[in-house]
């Protein structure tokens, strides 16, 4: 793992190649709020570095062990740290996979940075909130501002019956594999507040008639977080964009489908063509600064 100073933050990340293979064209793949980029590291990456591509994952602004942040940052300072990354690491132009509140940062980088984008896989994503979302955002922040710490065994409970399917939870042996898992990956600290915070703007679905680059845009049938109706007006309003629906998936259908998910991706991706690295990036390729372990 790597270190990156950007834009006065602390940015931790992996940047794979196949084999070390130099000149791979760079994928790099922004996880959702609270969520760690290892996450990717179970299914993405592998089916990613196996296609030939150099993949990058990392922690963004507010998740451990990567910088905090201050409280009040948003989805347009996230994708400026997004777009300080790849080019920190000389990655441009490069493909783009997000999901959830990653997949809101792709989205404003494909606004202000298309330069460093070829094209771009947004995932569980949505470009408003409708009044039962609105309302758990808000209840979610309340409990975290309230200072209560739910136990453990609950809290896994209720972000299995969240972020699965039914399909899964309806499987005792999935289920049994799941719960340890998120028994384990309860999230706090201030960092989780501000992403959690970050919602999109009203009538931001409109910007996104200017977005330019490919996008293949996923949505999850059994999602309950972004359901499948509101991933849908994102694919309607970005111009050109290829749309499609994974079935037995809920919010995490990238881990609960992934063998679905990657071959979508792998199939985008291999539709659209490969641009060159900037001039600069080429040169500086086996020599970009890296501080940390």
């Amino acid at each position: 793992m790597g270190v990156a100073t950007v834009r006065g933050a602390q940015l931790h990340y992996d940047d794979l190649a196949p084999g070390g293979r130099e000149g791979a064209e760079p994928v790099v793949l922004v996880m959702g709020a609270g969520g760690r980029g290892r996450a990717w590291h179970l299914h993405q990456v592998p089916a990613l570095t196996e296609a030939g591509y150099r993949v990058i994952t990392y922690d963004s602004r507010g998740v451990p062990p990567s910088d905090p942040g201050e409280a009040g940052f948003t989805v347009d300072d996230l994708a400026a740290d997004l777009a300080g990354l790849i080019e920190h690491l000389h990655a441009g132009p490069c493909r783009l996979v997000g999901t959830s509140l990653g997949a809101h940062v792709v989205q404003e980088l494909l606004l202000t940075r298309p330069d460093l984008a070829t094209a771009a896989v947004l995932m569980a994503t949505r470009g408003r909130d409708d009044e039962l979302r609105a309302a758990a955002d808000r209840a979610e922040l309340e409990l975290l501002d309230s200072g209560i710490t739910l136990p453990r065994g609950y809290h896994a409970v209720v972000q299995a019956m969240q972020n699965l399917s039914p399909h899964t939870l309806n499987d005792d042996l999935e289920v049994s594999n799941w719960l340890p898992v998120f028994e384990q990956s309860l999230s706090a600290g201030p960092g989780l507040r501000h992403q959690l915070a970050i919602k999109p703007d009203p009538g931001r679905l409109a910007a996104y008639a200017a977005i330019t680059t490919p996008c293949l845009v996923i949505g999850f049938a059994d999602d309950l977080i972004t359901p499948p109706h509101l991933v849908a007006e994102v694919a309607r309003a970005i111009p050109g964009a290829a749309h499609r629906l994974v079935q037995r998936a809920g919010h995490y259908g990238y881990l609960e489908q992934p063998d679905e998910v990657n071959r979508q991706i792998l199939e985008f991706f291999r539709s659209v063509p490969a641009r060159p690295l900037a001039r600069a990036s080429r040169a500086a390729a086996h020599e970009r600064p890296v501080t940390g372990p």
